[in-house]
């Protein structure tokens, strides 16, 4: 009996694609298999309209939050909304414009929220950008300080007391494994004297766990946790300013192995998943994650003298405590 001449190639290629699918799940990370509802609290996520923060405000979302998309864009951000209406049938869903870039929009962001929310259980730092040409938010601060750090920091201060009348309640940060090469420098915190958009963003991964430092020390006994994580390498917008992404011919010759080695934004989305939902992550706070798991920080980012130096110039750069 002889088989047709196309089966051995058929079955070659098979082989190859099912075990490319398979290596990419492995790649991808473990998934949070907890499920939770989460009818009646309420979750604030920044760049939801987007990437990871897409998807977790789509988990979030088919487990019954009330879920407040804090985006820049607003026409994206409401394209996303009813889509997400239309999938999980949860119509407590909300755009509101909150553009990190700039202090006025962040206290109107703020006052909108104090005004029309009871309650805010779930936090979410989300947005960011990385390693952009040398820009300048609205208020002349450094854009990847600005947007990553400086941005969140208000936002959060902003609302810490809300999130400690609604205690127990989340805070989570989206970091980077980058901060492990970050250094904060005091002497040229806003890149005022020279820029490397790398080291840039490497300070800014870095300044969201010295952030977060202090934030635990300053809400001890609140019931108010607070958690950074690492998403992974994972294919999204916040790439966009990399040289690779700008040529064609290496998207092109590169396609395969990133397709097997960075994450799909639901599979970065995971971790952050587990540390908005996780009921053994209740009590749980001033620790990093990555692929669902603890692991211990950059050294660096357990500085506490840092950690208190950066609080009070963001605090100071921000006008954080002005009414």
């Amino acid at each position: 009996m002889h088989l047709p001449k196309y089966t051995l190639p058929l079955s070659i290629i098979g082989t190859i694609a099912g075990g490319t699918v398979l290596l990419k799940d492995y790649m991808g990370g473990p998934r949070y298999k907890g499920e939770e509802r989460i009818a009646g609290k309420t979750v604030i996520i920044t760049g939801a309209n987007t990437g990871i923060g897409k998807e977790t405000a789509r988990e979030l979302a088919r487990r019954g939050g009330r879920i407040i998309m804090a985006c820049r864009d607003i026409e994206k951000c409401e394209k996303v909304r009813q889509e997400f209406i239309l999938e999980t049938a949860n119509h407590n869903i909300e755009c509101r414009k909150l553009d990190l870039a700039s202090i006025g929009s962040i206290r109107a962001f703020c006052k909108g929220i104090h005004a029309s929310e009871r309650h805010l259980d779930i936090l979410i730092n989300n947005a960011g950008v990385m390693m952009c040409p040398k820009m300048l938010t609205e208020d002349g601060f450094e854009m990847q300080l600005g947007v990553n750090h400086l941005g969140h920091f208000l936002l959060t201060y902003l609302l810490l007391d809300k999130l400690k009348a609604s205690a127990p309640s989340r805070i989570i940060i989206v970091s980077s494994l980058a901060h492990k090469r970050g250094s904060i420098n005091f002497d040229d915190l806003n890149s005022a004297n020279s820029y490397d958009k790398h080291e840039a963003y490497k300070q800014s991964k870095l300044a969201n766990l010295l952030h977060q430092k202090e934030l635990v020390s300053r809400l001890e006994g609140t019931g108010v946790t607070v958690n950074s994580l690492h998403p992974g390498i994972v294919a999204t917008e916040l790439g966009r300013h990399l040289p690779i992404t700008k040529s064609s011919f290496s998207s092109f010759l590169l396609f395969p192995i990133k397709f097997i080695l960075m994450k799909t934004p639901i599979q970065g989305a995971q971790t952050t998943l587990r540390l908005a939902l996780d009921p053994a992550l209740e009590t749980v706070t001033g620790k990093y994650f990555s692929d669902c798991k603890e692991l211990p920080p950059a050294s660096q980012a357990l500085d506490d003298v840092a950690a208190k130096r950066l609080w009070a110039v963001s605090e100071a750069w921000t006008r954080a405590n002005v009414p």
